[in-house]
């Protein structure tokens, strides 16, 4: 692919959008952003303050620690933490400077004394925040819908500060992904691997080192300490140290450490840190298993990743359908294209992987989506090695047809519309026990 080729742009700029830095789960931290703009807004800390979210912002916060708070969990903390101590321009990282226990107590202060109301927000968008401040007499409001830092509305005392439904901060580029429209998307499989094998790579090693740097550290972190369910630590203990075991367990020990609450940040993709890890580390364990070089370990990386960000496309940031089926078969593309598979090959392992564990629900983030993520892993890997053995699905087959982009449409159809009404039942079970 030529860097004068529109696609190749396109594919920069979204890499440059999603690879991004964000401190613990990522819905907190968008509720943590908004809470900080708004306070800034407000130009005070409030003695009320209004949440108004959608179900699935509930279902993804409810239940992991929010960073840097001493073990709180949910909506009331995550708005609690942005507003106390939160650094604005840190975007998703905006609490990562709250790490004195002063300001630990601060945050807990703060929710004992202020009146604080969560509600579910009426609306049809699948994300959407709306955080309202009062305080002095005066009062804010700050909206953020589709992604996690697209602010489309600030506002103090009815006086508008920022008007706006254009993509702004860290997630440019990013608008397939956000409409969830997959015929608006300029990625396709053969277009990925072109671009992973000619790209560059002064064009995307910042991104792509970053990811590996932060990644790796948050692994490293939960096989050694203790978080959530130590999935990680189950694998490696149960099954040893074979090549696919360590995929499995590095990718789980990240989501152990960052769904409770470990302060590091990690590279997010689709706007979710748990996807991020998913699509990197096994294919960073991998390229140490085969002795890969460094230019190969980056080209596997961003099959890795697009082909992650290729899947999530047509089915939008939040759904029932988890994300990280998507990014177990973008894994298991990257390893095939590390051990020398090029279209056929990878095409091949995604509609395998895809065939094993679509379907697998997303119910928020919380301990168990380590369990998954190990789950989609040893599906990405053993699709590959299926297609290795000359064996594969056909089409025909479930949602399996003929085609590589044809059967991630089907998948897309069923993450998309297929689980819509299942996405509000779990959400209606969540709540129940709130």
């Amino acid at each position: 692919m030529n860097k004068t080729d529109p696609v190749y742009a396109a594919y920069l700029a979204l890499l440059r959008g999603e690879l991004v830095p964000a401190l613990g789960c990522t819905e907190p931290a968008a509720i943590a952003y908004a809470a900080s703009c708004a306070r800034d807004a407000l130009g005070r800390v409030p003695e009320k303050v209004r949440a108004e979210v959608s179900g699935n912002i509930v279902k993804n916060v409810k239940s992991v620690i929010v960073p840097n708070t001493g073990g709180l969990k949910g909506i009331k903390a995550a708005a609690a933490a942005g507003i106390v101590a939160g650094k604005t321009e840190r975007k998703l990282e905006v609490i990562a400077a709250l790490t004195t226990e002063g300001e630990k107590a601060a945050i807990r202060s703060f929710l004992d004394r202020t009146a604080f109301e969560v509600v579910m927000a009426d609306t049809d968008r699948v994300f959407e925040i709306t955080l309202t401040l009062w305080g002095g007499g005066s009062v804010s409001r700050v909206r953020i819908v589709d992604s996690h830092t697209n602010v489309v509305l600030i506002e103090k005392d009815g006086k508008i500060l920022f008007d706006g439904t254009a993509q702004v901060g860290d997630n440019a580029g990013a608008a397939a992904l956000d409409n969830a429209d997959a015929a608006d998307s300029p990625l396709s499989v053969a277009g990925i691997i072109d671009f992973a094998s000619s790209a560059d790579l002064e064009d995307v090693r910042d991104l792509i080192e970053r990811q590996i740097e932060y990644n790796s550290a948050i692994s490293a972190r939960g096989l050694r300490e203790d978080f959530g369910a130590n999935i990680g630590k189950v694998l490696l203990k149960n099954y040893g140290t074979d090549i696919k075991v360590l995929a499995k367990a590095a990718a789980a020990a990240g989501s152990d450490a960052r769904m409770s609450g470990c302060a590091l940040p990690v590279i997010i993709l689709s706007g979710s840190g748990n996807q991020g890890i998913t699509a990197s580390l096994p294919v960073i364990e991998y390229a140490g298993e085969l002795g890969s070089s460094r230019e190969e370990l980056i080209r596997a990386l961003l099959v890795s990743d697009l082909v992650t960000l290729h899947l999530k496309s047509g089915i939008g940031r939040l759904s029932a359908y988890c994300g990280v089926v998507s990014a177990g078969a973008g894994a298991g593309a990257g390893i095939s294209y590390l051990k020398g598979g090029r279209f056929e090959e990878v095409s091949h392992t995604i509609v395998n992987a895809l065939a094993i564990v679509s379907g697998i629900v997303c119910d928020g983030a919380k301990p168990s989506c380590a369990a998954k993520i190990a789950a989609a892993v040893d599906a990405g890997i053993l699709g590959g090695e299926m297609y290795d053995m000359g064996q594969q699905f056909y089409g025909g087959e479930g949602l399996i047809v003929k085609g590589v982009e044809n059967t991630i449409r089907n998948i897309s159809r069923l993450g998309k519309e297929g689980m819509r009404k299942t996405d509000k039942e779990i959400i209606r079970i969540m709540l129940e026990d709130q």
